[in-house]
């Protein structure tokens, strides 16, 4: 299924509270039911698009996974059948009417979404086939540079699964942030009655760097500057996550102004398209004046300045 924007799906806007969130669903799923469009493949097709929309935002984890790295980078870490574990189908529908509730939405989405699927999402484990089960899923925690995060990298992870030790190397994608989960499939737990293992989710934490900080994809950077270069002008090397660049502070400007240099944040999950870096410049007012310096400025007080 195509990653359509599940807000626009709902038809409502990213702040919807969820009580919106479940109006919505509601509204549109009575409108598109198969059960009103008979052989209407558009029907079907929005109907579906609107139950993964709604299993995600109804869920406030899946929901804040999904505002923060948005569909790209939330589908990297998500399969459809992620989305809908743990989604109950018989209480989205429950005290609808119409006859859309109960244990026939089971069927139905059996049938929409392949054999065992609804009894697989309903259940706490999740899985596909009938009469077995899969494995529950692991989590474990994992502390990266902050350019690592932000340039991507290839990290040897070592965690004990079924008694065992087990060694893994695992690529973290470019652009992660504090929170980000990177999905390792079939090294959770082993399932029940042939089902597939779980997956193992590991957890991103990103330690501060000693020069950025960050705000989604934009970095910041301060340099201060001393009060003749505010006044007359001054050229910087600053740090870029490429390497130093100079930059051109121009004569007269004003404390915490930021000078910004675009495309030289980071980029954001899976997207080619970068942040922009913004320089904050603050000026320097010395402590002590030598003997020479205090002269100079007490001269300058005489001009206005």
């Amino acid at each position: 299924m195509a990653q359509a924007d599940y807000y626009k799906a709902l038809g409502i806007e990213k702040g919807a509270s969820a009580d919106d969130i479940k109006k919505a669903f509601r509204k549109l799923a009575v409108k598109y039911h198969p059960d009103r469009n008979p052989d209407d493949k558009g029907a079907e097709d929005k109907f579906k698009e609107l139950n993964e929309a709604y299993a995600v935002l109804s869920d406030p984890d899946k929901k804040q996974q999904y505002d923060t790295y948005g569909s790209n980078g939330f589908h990297k870490q998500y399969s459809q059948e992620d989305i809908f574990r743990g989604f109950d189908f018989s209480n989205a529908y429950k005290d609808m009417g119409g006859g859309f509730g109960g244990g026939g939405s089971e069927d139905l989405f059996s049938r929409l979404f392949g054999g065992g699927f609804a009894r697989g999402a309903a259940g706490s484990r999740g899985g596909f086939r009938t009469g077995s089960a899969k494995g529950g899923d692991h989590e474990m925690e994992l502390t990266i540079s902050f350019r690592d995060a932000a340039n991507g990298a290839e990290k040897q992870i070592a965690f004990r699964r079924n008694g065992q030790r087990e060694e893994l190397k695992v690529k973290i994608p470019a652009g992660v942030d504090n929170g980000s989960r990177i999905r390792i499939s079939g090294k959770g737990a082993p399932g029940e009655g042939g089902g597939s293992p779980g997956d193992m989710f590991l957890i991103l934490h990103v330690a501060a760097d000693p020069f950025f900080t960050r705000d989604g994809g934009d970095l910041f950077v301060e340099r201060a500057i001393p009060y003749s270069a505010a006044c007359l002008g001054i050229s910087l090397d600053v740090p870029t996550l490429e390497g130093d660049k100079r930059i051109k502070v121009p004569a007269g400007i004003q404390p915490g102004t930021k000078i910004r240099l675009k495309a030289c944040g980071i980029k954001a999950l899976g997207s080619n398209t970068k942040g922009d870096l913004y320089v904050k410049i603050s000026v320097h007012v010395p402590e002590a004046l030598s003997s020479v310096q205090k002269k100079l400025v007490e001269e300058l007080a005489e001009q206005g300045l």
